[in-house]
């Protein structure tokens, strides 16, 4: 992001976190036919999740590359390492 490269920043966790708290510019996506109607196959798509015992990010980027999506990276550390790092945070539970 520091770098302003394009790519699709993607929370794979439910409805009710990502209202809470989420990495600014994400997007959620309620199902995964959601997800696949919105994402191209072209794009670069980085998912992440509450943190690195999480696995639903994991879980949705394997679900991306079985439907042909080649350029999935998966953010590990999730929320819980951007909010360490002192980056900023949106939602009902971020931090003014």
């Amino acid at each position: 992001m520091d770098h302003d490269e394009s790519f699709r920043l993607v929370m794979a966790l439910n409805e009710w976190q990502y209202q809470m708290k989420h990495i600014p510019g994400s997007l959620y996506f309620s199902t995964i036919q959601g997800a696949l109607a919105e994402l191209r196959k072209e794009d670069e798509i980085v998912v992440y999740c509450s943190d690195r015992t999480c696995i639903a990010s994991a879980a949705l980027g394997k679900v991306l590359e079985n439907q042909g999506y080649t350029q999935v990276l998966h953010f590990a550390g999730g929320l819980a390492e951007w909010e360490q790092a002192g980056y900023p945070l949106e939602g009902r539970d971020a931090k003014a």
